[in-house]
Parts: structure tokens; C-alpha cells; sequence
């Protein structure tokens, strides 16, 4: 179910305040579950994603929905911006250059393959977020990340490497896949 526009605002703001409130060593602005839309306190996973100029500042986030998904969104954006173990804790001097973008997931579905060239040709760039897993190695890329990584070999290819495993793991059986899509929205350019 998409989010009306008012959610996304909302959900978009509460990053903000959150992360601007932990800058100042405040704690995160309290969140009544009884005032937020049904669709806000539903279970719910999403990724917050940081950026500035374009470049990648933080990402983080949820696979399942374990939580509302406010409380999820609010987590999360504290995470990408201050525990992204590719980045330094983001600082005051950044907050205003940061551009947040919020993605909602569906539930990941079990993607049914039989060999490296079925899987690459069920995926759908753009479309399809992919989860990999094998024994105790699990990653994911967002359907955002197909914009860097058009061609489907090279984006196995790199998601078998943020796994941990060999970049052509992939075309070895044994390999759970999972597929999901989002709803993706964001704060307006910086004027």
C-alpha cells in the first residue's frame, strides 16, 4: 500500500528532527503511535539513505518488518547517519548539505531459479531490490543501486562481494535470493 504524501512528509521530517536532535545531543523527538496513520504504525522496513552532492553519505536499514514502521524510520535514520561502518559519524557541518531519501520494502519474496543465466535473466533492473544469502553471508542492494550498476552480472557480481563472498559466487548452486521493490521518496533539492 503506497504512502499518501502527508506520511512521506511526515516520515521525511522525523529523519531530519532525529538526526539534527542527536547532532545535539538530544534524544530522538518522542513518537505517539496513537496520533501517526494506520499505515505509519503498521510493521514495516525500510532504508534510510544519506547523501550529499550526490555521493553516498550513509545507508542503512530493515529487511523484515519488525517494528511500526515509523519507529523503523526513525531508527534507521540514526544509523545511516552516525553507524554506517563505511563512514564517519556524520557531523554539524554536513547536516545541512545532507539530502535524505527514505525507501519502504516489501516483504522479500523467494526468488526460483535453476542456474546463473535464469537468475540474471528473472531479475528486473530498476524494479527488483535482491537479497543474497549462503550459511552465515547475507547482503542487498536496493533497486536504486541499478542506476550505478546497470548490467545484471555486475550487480550479482558486486552484491556477492558486500556478502563477503567471491564476486562470482553467484553462478555457484546453493545461493538463496530474495526479491522485493520499494516505494522511494525524498526531500526536495536544496534550493
Amino acid at each position: 500500500m503506497a504512502l499518501s504524501p502527508e506520511d512521506q512528509r511526515y516520515l521525511l521530517t522525523l529523519a531530519r528532527q532525529t538526526i539534527t536532535r542527536a547532532l545535539e545531543g538530544q534524544d530522538p523527538p518522542e513518537v505517539d503511535l496513537n496520533t501517526v496513520s494506520e499505515a505509519l504504525r503498521r510493521p514495516g522496513a525500510s532504508f534510510v539513505t544519506l547523501t550529499i552532492g550526490g555521493e553516498l553519505r550513509g545507508c542503512i536499514g530493515s529487511i523484515e518488518p519488525r517494528r511500526p514502521l515509523v519507529l523503523d524510520v526513525q531508527e534507521n535514520a540514526i544509523a545511516a547517519a552516525f553507524h554506517d561502518p563505511r563512514f564517519p559519524p556524520l557531523n554539524r557541518r554536513e547536516l545541512d548539505r545532507t539530502h535524505i531519501e527514505i525507501s519502504v520494502l516489501t516483504v522479500p519474496q523467494p526468488l526460483e531459479y535453476d542456474g546463473p543465466a535464469d537468475l540474471l535473466g528473472k531479475l528486473r533492473p530498476g524494479v527488483d531490490g535482491v537479497i543474497i544469502e549462503r550459511g552465515w553471508h547475507r547482503a542487498t542492494f536496493l533497486p536504486q543501486v541499478w542506476e550505478k550498476l546497470p548490467d545484471p552480472h555486475e550487480f550479482m557480481a558486486h552484491l556477492c562481494l558486500k556478502a563477503g563472498l567471491s564476486a562470482d559466487d553467484y553462478r555457484r548452486p546453493g545461493l538463496r535470493v530474495y526479491t522485493y521493490q520499494v516505494e522511494m521518496f525524498e526531500e526536495e533539492p536544496a534550493k
